[in-house]
């Protein structure tokens, strides 16, 4: 339903991601949390999207890969990003559209963000077609969010209906496998949820 994804602050996002934050959206404990999960997933000298990024990528400091491209918000976050080959400034809610060949990366991150797209199975679709066949999407969520700009689907449910959304947007995509999710939280701190999936393998 269309009012599922409806904020509150309807206003462009460029007028809201102006002004650079230059902070940590997760605590440390989530941050290893990441980390971890693209420690396991991401491919050594593979080549990494991280989608909706800023001038954290919490990409594992001892991995060296072929090429990391970062798309968001605000440029002044993203030339600060040191993990970053190249960059793309682009608001994804108003261009659902990724601005990259097919079966161009290796694996994808998109990292407590996912919440703010209006139109998340288009952008999951566009994942899918931008990395290879079996390539692997990690998208991460906590508890924290910008409520004024966080989809009315997602203010409405609870960590676990988070993850079933996520994944339900995969199905909805259509061109994704092996869909799992898990909670990555740790004792004390925020909470860490990711789903993992695989690009489908045309026949």
């Amino acid at each position: 339903m269309p009012e599922a994804f409806s904020r509150f602050d309807e206003s462009p996002d460029e007028e809201f991601y102006r002004a650079p934050r230059f902070v940590a959206h997760i605590d440390d404990g989530a941050i290893a949390a990441v980390t971890q999960l693209y420690r396991e997933y991401f491919p050594a000298g593979g080549k990494i999207l991280d989608l909706m990024t800023s001038h954290l990528s919490h990409l594992p400091p001892e991995v060296q890969y072929a090429e990391v491209v970062g798309l968001g918000m605000n440029r002044a976050e993203l030339e600060r990003n040191e993990r970053l080959s190249h960059f793309k400034v682009q608001n994804l809610n108003s261009t659902p559209v990724l601005p990259f060949l097919d079966g161009h990366f290796d694996a994808a991150g998109c990292c407590v963000s996912i919440d703010y797209l209006t139109q998340p199975v288009s952008i999951l679709r566009e994942l899918a077609r931008v990395l290879r066949p079996s390539g692997t999407l990690v998208v991460t969520f906590s508890n924290r969010c910008f409520p004024t700009k966080a989809v009315r689907a997602w203010l409405e449910g609870d960590d676990s209906a988070h993850m079933k959304l996520v994944q339900s947007w995969l199905e909805q995509a259509g061109n994704w496998t092996s869909i799992q999710g898990l909670d990555r939280s740790s004792a004390r701190g925020d909470p860490l949820y990711a789903v993992v999936a695989l690009v489908k393998i045309p026949f």
